[in-house]
C-alpha cells in the first residue's frame, strides 16, 4: 500500500500527469528570447536561460530536463545569431555554460532516477515484509466483523513495535492479540515478528486463554535471552504489552487476559466503557515464569450491536503541539454506529490532524463489530 501511495506521488510530479508544470521553463526560454532579442544592446537577458533546465529537474526526469537544456542552448544560439553573431567571445561563454548547467542537470537527474529505483525495490521488499508478519485481520469470524488499523511514526517505516493478530479456534470462538513491544528499531520489529509467531503457531491449539499467555511469554523469553549473558539480561530487559481475547460465537461475553496493556473499550450506543480488569498481569517476557495459575481470565459482556475497541499506548499518549494527549475516548462514541473500517479510518484522519501529520510513536488499532448470527 505504501509502495503504491509513493508511486502515485511521483507519478504525479512527471511531465505527463503535471502538463503545466512543462509551461514554466518553456514560457521562461520563449519570454528571454523575445524580450533579449527586443531589449537595447547593453541588456543581456540571456544567463537567465540557465533556469529552464535547473527548474525542469525539480519535477522531470533525465529525457525531459536534457530536451530543456538543448531548448535553452538553441535559444541562445538564437539570441547570439540576431544580436552579437556566434563569433562573440560573450555569447560563447554563456552557449558554454549554459552546455555545462544543463549537463549537470542531466546527470543529478539520471543519480536521482538511479536512487528512487532502488527506493521502489527496497520499498516493494518491506511491504512483502509488512504483509507477511502483520497479516491483514479477517474481515469477518463468526459473528464478528473486524477492522485493524496500523499508523507507524516513521514516514517511510511499514511495521514496528505494535501488532495485532486474529485466529479461529475448533470450539466456535475466535482469539485476538493486540500488543506493543518495548523499545523500537530492528530490535522491537524482530520481537514483533517473534511474538505474532508465536500467537499464530499456538493460538488455535491452547485450550485455555491461560496456557495461551504462558506460551506467549515462554517463547518470548526463551528467544529474546537465550544469546545473552547474566549481566546483560540485568540491563537490557525485552518486553511486550499484550491482550488477549477469546470470543465465543455463540456467548454475549468476551474473554481477555491483560499483560499491562491499555484496556479496551466497549462502545454500546453512544457509552464506553473500558474493560479494566481486576488484575493487570505483568508484560509478556515477564510474568509467565508464574505458570497458568498466574493468569486470571475477566469476563466482560459483549452483545450484538456492541463495538470493541483494542488500541496501543501510541493512540492515547499521541500529543498535540500544545502538550494534549488525544481524547480517544471522548471521540469514539461519535464513530460507535459505524462500520469497522469506516471508524478506523475516522479514527486515522482525527489522529493525524490532532497530531498535525507526525507521530512520536506507532499506533495501532482494532475494531470488532458483533453481529447476529
Amino acid at each position: 500500500m505504501a509502495l503504491r501511495a509513493w508511486r502515485e506521488f511521483r507519478r504525479g510530479w512527471q511531465p505527463g500527469h503535471a502538463p503545466a508544470l512543462v509551461v514554466i521553463p518553456l514560457g521562461l526560454i520563449v519570454a528571454v528570447c523575445v524580450v533579449d532579442v527586443l531589449a537595447p544592446p547593453r541588456i543581456h537577458l540571456g544567463p537567465l536561460l540557465v533556469a529552464a533546465p535547473a527548474i525542469t529537474v525539480a519535477f522531470a526526469g533525465a529525457r525531459v530536463t536534457a530536451l530543456m537544456g538543448a531548448l535553452a542552448v538553441t535559444a541562445q544560439v538564437l539570441i547570439g545569431v540576431l544580436r552579437e553573431g556566434l563569433s562573440s567571445a560573450n555569447i560563447q561563454a554563456q552557449i558554454t555554460a549554459l552546455v555545462v548547467v544543463s549537463a549537470v542537470c542531466v546527470g543529478i537527474c539520471v543519480v536521482r532516477d538511479r536512487s528512487e529505483r532502488q527506493l521502489y525495490r527496497v520499498r516493494s521488499v518491506a511491504e512483502a515484509a509488512q504483509s507477511v508478519l502483520l497479516q491483514p485481520l479477517p474481515a469477518r469470524s463468526g459473528p464478528l466483523r473486524i477492522s485493524g488499523l496500523y499508523v507507524p511514526a516513521e514516514e517511510e517505516a511499514d511495521l514496528g513495535g505494535d501488532l495485532y493478530a486474529a485466529a479461529r479456534t475448533d470450539h466456535h470462538s475466535t482469539r485476538l492479540l493486540i500488543g506493543d513491544v518495548r523499545g523500537n528499531g530492528l530490535a522491537s520489529i524482530s520481537n514483533s515478528a517473534l511474538l505474532l509467531g508465536a500467537f499464530r503457531a499456538a493460538a488455535h491449539r491452547q485450550a485455555t486463554l491461560p496456557r495461551l499467555a504462558v506460551h506467549l511469554d515462554a517463547a518470548f523469553r526463551w528467544d529474546t535471552s537465550q544469546w545473552r549473558s547474566s549481566s546483560e539480561e540485568d540491563t537490557d530487559e525485552d518486553f511486550a504489552t499484550a491482550i488477549l481475547l477469546d470470543i465465543p460465537d455463540h456467548e454475549p461475553v468476551v474473554h481477555l487476559i491483560n499483560c499491562g496493556h491499555p484496556p479496551p473499550l466497549l462502545l454500546r450506543g453512544t457509552h464506553v466503557t473500558p474493560l479494566t480488569p481486576e488484575v493487570s498481569h505483568l508484560p509478556i517476557g515477564l510474568g509467565g515464569a508464574f505458570g497458568i495459575a498466574a493468569y486470571d481470565v475477566q469476563t466482560f459482556p459483549f452483545e450484538v450491536g456492541d463495538l470493541l475497541l483494542l488500541y496501543t499506548d501510541g493512540v492515547i499518549e499521541a500529543r498535540n503541539s500544545g502538550g494534549l494527549f488525544y481524547p480517544f475516548s471522548e471521540r469514539a462514541p461519535a464513530w460507535a454506529r459505524d462500520d469497522p473500517d469506516e471508524l478506523l479510518r475516522a479514527l486515522h484522519d482525527d489522529l493525524l490532524a490532532h497530531v498535525h501529520g507526525h507521530l512520536d510513536d506507532d499506533a495501532a488499532a482494532v475494531a470488532i463489530r458483533r453481529l447476529a448470527l
